[in-house]
């Protein structure tokens, strides 16, 4: 098992970004989603825990056949999923086991992510106090601003450096914003790879760091770029346009009727424990060092710089 943990700062408060997670969330997966691939929200519902309080459980399915690597697809079967567990006690989301995301096909391999959300620039030491945790553990900053994201994944409108918020007034950000911007906080990730295959697990469980590491930083980067579409939405109003969005989702997708019930609070139901979930993002069409497939296939062009969902919208608009 290989664990490192992720800090990354964002020019916003908790409170605000518990607003901006759910709404970049949703956006994204809609974004992602075709016919037959993407984020299938199979439950979204009211979670109480004795020692957290009350919470949100999600299950999703994230398929991604098509979305593979071409090396990838060559080892893989056509139906290919993950099945993505999260319970979210924000600002704080923790997982149990080791079984929050799985393969459909791969049982030895698992992932764990456990998050706490600090309104502060990443200087908490020790935030997770686990018994998981085995001796030292690698930290890495993640810079939204300046660290470099693969490069199909690139948007200039999403680019902090560039992006400033009308509503808010926050960016561009500049070198060294962490020290001297507020308000600010930090998302700490605490992540666990497993992959259980003698001879492949090192290098297998590296890549796929590397791949998450990723996708934090386009999912950070997307929820300040689009501060000024979720700022000032109510917990009531975010909730409305997820279930919009999940419903247009899943049926985008075709595999299960749209009819997901998502609520802030209700009845407590079965006891769940697992991690924090993040926005899901198309693996690199790279192979790592250790596959060296053909490279035949072209590339796919990058997505728009934008994408609205007027649909959505309208049926936000009239709950």
């Amino acid at each position: 098992m290989l664990i490192k943990e992720y800090r990354i700062c964002m020019p916003l408060t908790t409170e605000e970004y518990r607003v901006g997670q759910l709404y970049t969330i949703s956006k994204h997966s809609h974004q992602e989603s075709e016919k037959g691939e993407g984020v299938e929200v199979v439950k979204n519902e009211p979670h109480e825990d004795p020692v957290h309080g009350p919470g949100q459980f999600t299950e999703k399915r994230v398929h991604l056949s098509s979305k593979l690597p071409s090396w990838a697809r060559a080892v893989t079967p056509r139906i290919f999923y993950i099945t993505e567990k999260a319970w979210n006690y924000y600002p704080y989301t923790i997982t149990a086991d080791g079984h929050s995301l799985q393969c459909s096909f791969l049982p030895k391999f698992s992932i764990y992510i456990e998050t706490k959300y600090e309104d502060n620039c990443g200087d908490s030491e020790n935030i997770f106090r686990s018994d998981k945790i085995l001796g030292d553990h690698e930290v890495s900053f993640l810079d939204i601003a300046f660290d470099e994201i693969p490069e199909r994944y690139y948007r200039s409108l999403e680019d902090p450096r560039f992006f400033s918020s009308v509503k808010t007034g926050r960016g561009p950000l500049r070198e060294g914003w962490r020290q001297h911007t507020k308000p600010i906080m930090c998302s700490y990730k605490l992540v666990s790879v497993k992959f259980e295959v003698w001879g492949l697990q090192t290098r297998v469980e590296q890549f796929v760091h590397k791949v998450i590491r990723d996708i934090l930083l386009i999912g950070h980067r997307q929820a300040f770029a689009w501060v000024d579409e979720w700022c000032g939405m109510t917990m009531e109003e975010v909730r409305c346009y997820e279930r919009a969005t999940q419903e247009a989702t899943n049926e985008l997708i075709g595999l299960v009727a749209p009819t997901i019930s998502v609520s802030e609070v209700g009845q407590p139901t079965a006891t769940h424990s697992a991690p924090a979930s993040a926005p899901s993002t198309p693996l690199s069409d790279e192979a790592p060092d250790f596959l060296a497939p053909p490279k035949t296939r072209q590339r796919k062009k990058s997505a728009p710089e934008t994408l609205t969902l007027p649909a959505l919208r309208e049926r936000t608009g009239a709950e």
